[in-house]
C-alpha cells in the first residue's frame, strides 16, 4: 500500500511569536440565504452507541465523539487535510511559548439562543479539568496553569478579558496547543448545561452544524437524528438537511444496508467484504490512509505481564506476530503494518527509530523470549485478547490467536464482548482480566496526540495504567520544543522507550475503508477518517 504524508499547514502553528489563525467568515445573516439544504433531506449514516452521555470532556471514544463533532463547535475546525481553520474564533495569537489570546466572533449563538461567550469556554474547560468530575478528557487541560490531578483546582491559567476574549497561560511550553483547540474536549458549554449534566448529556444543546431533531432524539443503541441547525454561523454550513446515525450490531450489517440503499454513507467496511467492496461499489468505494492506528494492550497488572517477566513476554509475542500475512490476506491491503505507535499522514513519522525491530516477525526470537520468561515464572493460564463483537475483530483476533498458539505453544483465543460499550465499561473500571484490542483515531493531528493520551502517567487514555519516568520526560521535551524537527527528534526518543516496554503491542495502521450509495454526492473523508458530513449532498 502506497504510503501517503498530509502536508499540515497547521505545522506553522509551532511558531511562537505573534501568531495568529486567520479568521474564516461563515455564512452570516440568514442560513436560508446560503442554499440550505431542504429539510427532508437527511443524511444517513453509521455509527456505535456512544459509551457516556454526550458530554464532551467525558466523551473519548469514536462513537460518542462522531456525535459531537457534529452538533458542538469549537475554537477551530479542521479541513480535509488536517489543516486548522478558525471556526468560533476570530483569531487565536501565540504571544510566546506559554501564552495565547483567544478571540472569538460576536453573535454566535447555541442552539437554545444564549450566546456563545468566553465565559462558555472558561467554564465547561474548568469542569472538564476538575478532578473530582473524573472526566475522561481532563488530560488534555494538563498544560494549563493551575490544573491538578489529584485535588480540585481551578485553572488560573484562564483569564477572561471581556465577553470575547479570554487568555490562556499555560503551566509549561506546549507547542501544539493552538493547534489541539478542535478537539471535542475543548468545546464550549452553555449555562443551562451545568442546571443538571446529566440531563444534558441526554440531550445536549450544542452550537455546531447539527442539532438534536427533538428532545429524546438519541434512542440508546438504535440511531440518533440530527437536523441542519440554521443559526450555526461557522465554516462547516450543511448542505444537508440533517444526519441520521444508525447504530449497527455488527458491521456487515451496516455494509448490506449500504448495499440494499438504506444507508448514504459507511465509513468501515467489514473484513468480510475487503476483497470486493471496490469492486461492488466502483467510484464510491473509498480507501485512503488516515489517522487510525491499532494496537492490543496488556496491563501490567496481569498475571506474568509485569517487571522484567512481562517485558520479555511482550516482546516475545510481538515477534510472534506476523503483521504481513494478516493485513495482506485478512484486510486485503488495506492495512499497513506498523512501525511506530504513531501514524505514516502525521508529520514527523517514521519508520525507522530506534527499537522497532521488536514488531518484525521472528518466530526463533519470539520462542527464545518466551523461554527466558518461562525460566523467570513458568507460564500458566490461557492468553486472550477481548474484543468488541459489533466492529469487525472477530478474523484478526482470530488470526493473532493461532500465530500465538503456533509460534509460543500456548493456549490463545479471543473473548468477545457483544458490543464496544460492554468492553469500554470493563477497561475503564479496570475490571478487564485479560489484554484487551486498543487504538487510536487522532484527535488533531500531531505526533504527540498518539503519544500523550495514551501512554503518559496518568493520561486518560491510557488503559493499561504504563508508568515510565524517562517516556514522561522525553514526552515532555519534546512537547516543550518550538522548533519542529527537535519536537519529533524527541517524540521519536519516547517511542524508543514504549518498544522496550511494549505496554500495546502495535499492530498496523488502518486506512478507511468505506463507500457512499448513489443517494448523494460531494463525499469526502478527512484526515481522520471522518467523512465530512456537512459537505454531503442528497441528488435528486
Amino acid at each position: 500500500m502506497k504510503r501517503n504524508k498530509l502536508a499540515l499547514t497547521s505545522l506553522a502553528l509551532l511558531g511562537v511569536v505573534g501568531l495568529a489563525l486567520a479568521g474564516c467568515s461563515g455564512g452570516g445573516g440568514d442560513s436560508g440565504d446560503n442554499g440550505s439544504a431542504d429539510a427532508s433531506a437527511i443524511i444517513t449514516t453509521n455509527g456505535s452507541e456512544p459509551e457516556n452521555p454526550l458530554i464532551p470532556t467525558s466523551t473519548n471514544e469514536t462513537g460518542g465523539g462522531k456525535i459531537l463533532d457534529a452538533i458542538f463547535a469549537g475554537l477551530v475546525s479542521y479541513e480535509a487535510n488536517g489543516a486548522p481553520v478558525n471556526d468560533m474564533a476570530e483569531e487565536i495569537t501565540v504571544d510566546d511559548p506559554q501564552n495565547l489570546t483567544v478571540k472569538i466572533k460576536q453573535g454566535q449563538t447555541f442552539t437554545n439562543g444564549e450566546e456563545v461567550t468566553a465565559d462558555n469556554f472558561i467554564k465547561a474547560w474548568n469542569y472538564g479539568a476538575l478532578a473530582s468530575n473524573e472526566q475522561y478528557n481532563s488530560y488534555f487541560f494538563e498544560d494549563i496553569e493551575g490544573f491538578s490531578y489529584d485535588a480540585d483546582s481551578e485553572l488560573t491559567g484562564l483569564k477572561q478579558v471581556d465577553d470575547y476574549t479570554f487568555t490562556i497561560a499555560l503551566n509549561k511550553p506546549a507547542s501544539d496547543f493552538a493547534l489541539r483547540l478542535g478537539y471535542s474536549a475543548y468545546y464550549p458549554l452553555p449555562d443551562v448545561a451545568f442546571d443538571d449534566l446529566d440531563a444534558f448529556g441526554e440531550n445536549p444543546v450544542g452550537n455546531g452544524p447539527y442539532k438534536l431533531a427533538s428532545e429524546g432524539a438519541w434512542q440508546h443503541n438504535v440511531q440518533i437524528d440530527l437536523v441542519k441547525n440554521e443559526d450555526y454561523q461557522g465554516v462547516r454550513q450543511a448542505q444537508n438537511g440533517g444526519l441520521t446515525i444508525s447504530f449497527y450490531a455488527s458491521q456487515d450489517a451496516a455494509y448490506a444496508a449500504l448495499q440494499g440503499g438504506q444507508l448514504d454513507v459507511l465509513d468501515a467496511v467489514p473484513p468480510s467484504a475487503l476483497a470486493t467492496f471496490e469492486a461492488d461499489l466502483g467510484e464510491r468505494a473509498v480507501n485512503q490512509p488516515a489517522a487510525v492506528f491499532q494496537s492490543f494492550t496488556i496491563p501490567a497488572r496481569l498475571e506474568h505481564f509485569s517487571g522484567e517477566e512481562g517485558k520479555l513476554r511482550r516482546a516475545a509475542i510481538s515477534h510472534a506476530i506476523n503483521r504481513e500475512e494478516i493485513t495482506s490476506t485478512i484486510f486485503q491491503g488495506t492495512r499497513t503494518p506498523a512501525t511506530d505507535f504513531t501514524s505514516p499522514v502525521i508529520d514527523g513519522w517514521s519508520d525507522s527509530l530506534e527499537g522497532s525491530d521488536v514488531l518484525q516477525f521472528d518466530v526463533d526470537t519470539a520462542k527464545e523470549l518466551w523461554a527466558q520468561a518461562d525460566a523467570i515464572s513458568p507460564w500458566t493460564g490461557s492468553f486472550q485478547i477481548a474484543y468488541n463483537a459489533d466492529g469487525g475483530h472477530d478474523q484478526w483476533v482470530d488470526a493473532i490467536s493461532n500465530q500465538l498458539a503456533t509460534n509460543l505453544g500456548i493456549d490463545a483465543s479471543g473473548a468477545p464482548y457483544p458490543t464496544f460499550a460492554e468492553l469500554r465499561a470493563q477497561v475503564n473500571n479496570r475490571t478487564i482480566s485479560t489484554p484487551f484490542r486498543s487504538g487510536w483515531q487522532a484527535d488533531y493531528p500531531g505526533l504527540y496526540n498518539f503519544l500523550g493520551p495514551l501512554y503518559a502517567t496518568n493520561a486518560g487514555s491510557n488503559d493499561g495504567d504504563y508508568s515510565n519516568p524517562e517516556f514522561d520526560r522525553l514526552l515532555a521535551e519534546g512537547i516543550s520544543s518550538t522548533d519542529l524537527a527537535q519536537a519529533n527528534e524527541y517524540f521519536g526518543q519516547a517511542q524508543t522507550v514504549l518498544f522496550e516496554d511494549l505496554p500495546a503491542i502495535p499492530l498496523w495502521y488502518s486506512n478507511v475503508t468505506g463507500g457512499y450509495a448513489e443517494t448523494v454526492q460531494n463525499v469526502e473523508f478527512g484526515w481522520n477518517s471522518v467523512p465530512l458530513f456537512h459537505e454531503i449532498t442528497k441528488v435528486g
